[in-house]
């Protein structure tokens, strides 16, 4: 088993400490301009390592052995974190050291990522669906009823995630045209996306309570302001129950996406 506790820490003459090199990593990616959302993903498997290896220490001191007793000390230390979470922490983990060896700070060796077993992606059922996508009586619903079916149609119809879908305006949605204008990826990169004929009702629907002008965002709270990822969740959470469906994740609507006809 890794020992997690007493270690002797070299001092070799100049180097950097893991602590200021990752400083410089993560200053050199936001130079990059990559999501605050990967740089938690980077800052996560990071912490976890150096919670285990001791943050003060020098890059250099950083070896191939030193990832395999990570890895000991995770599955015999905490067998309740999942291995897909662990694969996860590893490959944040391994684009942070590969910086540290392309600027000179540490020994290059190759980091292997843990095999996992590849589980079935659970998906909202048929029934589920039908729930979710039942169009509700427009002249007795609210318009926050409206606006969430309307959410859910567009999840299931597209596969969008949750950040792409709160930068979504008025004005990118092109329906003369069939198409909406996505502004913002996880790749960064903007594309035209066709609407479905199923989900082109639906919008027209949605927009004619939702009113506003072109620089509006499509989806908004109550008090119009832009959905953060915590409030669009819980707005979904609450619509999902309220029709019976006890599954609330945001992400499962991208594991069910299809061509489905909304009524």
């Amino acid at each position: 088993m890794a020992n997690k506790g007493k270690r002797v820490t070299l001092q070799p003459k100049g180097g950097k400490t893991l602590a200021e090199a990752f400083e410089d990593f993560i200053r050199a990616k936001r130079v990059m301009n990559i999501s605050e959302e990967t740089v938690k993903h980077y800052s996560v498997g990071y912490r976890y390592f150096v919670e285990f290896f001791g943050e003060g220490r020098y890059c250099t001191e950083v070896s191939k052995e030193s990832i395999l007793d990570y890895l000991a000390y995770i599955r015999e230390e905490k067998p309740d974190i999942a291995q897909k979470t662990v694969e996860t922490y590893i490959r944040g983990l391994r684009t942070v050291l590969y910086f540290f060896m392309e600027s000179g700070w540490m020994e290059e060796f190759k980091i292997a990522l843990p095999r996992t077993e590849e589980k079935i992606k659970e998906t909202y059922t048929d029934e589920e669906i039908k729930r979710l996508i039942k169009k509700p009586d427009v002249k007795k619903c609210t318009f926050a009823e409206l606006r969430n079916w309307a959410m859910v149609c567009y999840f299931i119809a597209t596969g969008n995630r949750s950040s792409t879908v709160a930068e979504i305006r008025i004005g990118d949605v092109r329906l003369q045209d069939n198409e909406v204008f996505i502004r913002k990826t996880k790749q960064k990169k903007q594309y035209i996306l066709p609407i479905s004929g199923s989900l082109k009702p639906v919008l027209q629907e949605y927009l004619r309570y939702r009113k506003g002008g072109p620089d509006d965002f499509l989806f908004v709270t109550a008090s119009g302001s832009q959905f953060t990822k915590n409030t669009l969740s819980e707005c979904m959470r609450l619509y999902n129950r309220k029709r019976g469906v006890e599954k609330t994740s945001l992400h499962m609507f991208r594991h069910t996406f299809a061509n489905v006809t909304f009524a």
